[in-house]
């Protein structure tokens, strides 16, 4: 992950060996090289994750590529943040692998689950966790797109809700292969041991809006871009309204930068018309070139 970047372009391979200094140990080694259990450990996932990101945000950025809005997906709103000014890279990737342990820690391995919902709308998923829960906890925990819901929390109120969405019409029901159950309320012990540590980080109101999870509003200063990343430990992504006001703003391009093209096909799904290129290789760059307008 990354190391076509890193080899070609030598502002990503400065990248990596900051990450490397920061952390004091070769992440840049786990993420070229492996292994994949140890690349999936959240605790290395998130910082490695954030690393490729930035990497590539760094390339365009010395291409003349600035956007006009930033926004990333749960973790992806740190690289938004960083990429945005907010904060710097290596307080970033120190506090990203924190974030990653005390998400791990707040619940126990196999306590929890997570399971994406495909074809009912969000009422109805909210609807069918309510019914489930109990004494347990099961909430929508990303609301993806119109089509795609997430839902977390204890295992036993998880597969409750599940089977209530089933029998409600939902076309498919899949469950998750994470860690821990994300972004619902098993969460808040994390986000108390995290809040501290975000909001003594030094800051700079960014330098581009940052569209946020928690509550699809631009954060224009640094204040309400950390009380946004506090709250969205365990509050649910609102990744399909993060789009619809971006759009509402007058985006028309987006560039998803890092691993992956999930959020490239939400978008798609989410703003019909609207132009969308990903980038995490060098083969990506000369697709990006071609149609982003420098610092519009």
């Amino acid at each position: 992950m990354g190391r076509a970047l890193a080899n070609t372009f030598p502002i990503c391979r400065q990248t990596f060996d900051e990450a490397d200094t920061a952390l004091g140990e070769a992440l840049s080694r786990i993420c070229f090289d492996g292994p994949k259990d140890a690349l999936m450990l959240t605790e290395n996932a998130q910082p490695a994750i954030l690393t490729v990101s930035i990497a590539g945000a760094r390339l365009l950025a010395s291409r003349g590529i600035a956007p006009a809005f930033v926004a990333g997906h749960s973790l992806g709103e740190y690289s938004a943040n960083v990429a945005a000014g907010t904060f710097s890279f290596d307080e970033a990737l120190r506090i990203v692998r924190r974030r990653g342990r005390y998400m791990q820690e707040a619940v126990p391995v196999g306590a929890g689950a997570m399971v994406a919902i495909l074809g009912l709308d969000a009422a109805q998923v909210a609807q069918a966790c309510a019914d489930a829960a109990g004494a347990e906890i099961v909430s929508l925990a990303n609301l993806n797109s119109p089509e795609q819901l997430v839902i977390a929390g204890t295992r036993g109120a998880v597969a409750r809700a599940s089977e209530r969405a089933k029998a409600a019409g939902a076309k498919r029901i899949v469950p998750l292969p994470v860690s821990a159950p994300f972004h619902c309320a098993l969460m808040k012990p994390a986000q108390d041991r995290l809040a501290p540590e975000l909001q003594a980080l030094r800051t700079r109101d960014p330098r581009v809006p940052i569209v946020a999870n928690v509550d699809a509003e631009p954060k224009r200063d640094a204040v309400s871009a950390i009380e946004a990343l506090v709250a969205q430990v365990s509050a649910p992504v609102r990744w399909d309204a993060v789009v619809r006001r971006l759009a509402s703003e007058g985006v028309t391009t987006y560039v998803e930068v890092g691993p992956g093209t999930v959020l490239s096909g939400l978008v798609r799904k989410i703003h019909h018309g609207a132009t969308v290129r990903s980038f995490s290789s060098p083969d990506d760059l000369a697709a990006v070139e071609s149609l982003i307008t420098p610092h519009v």
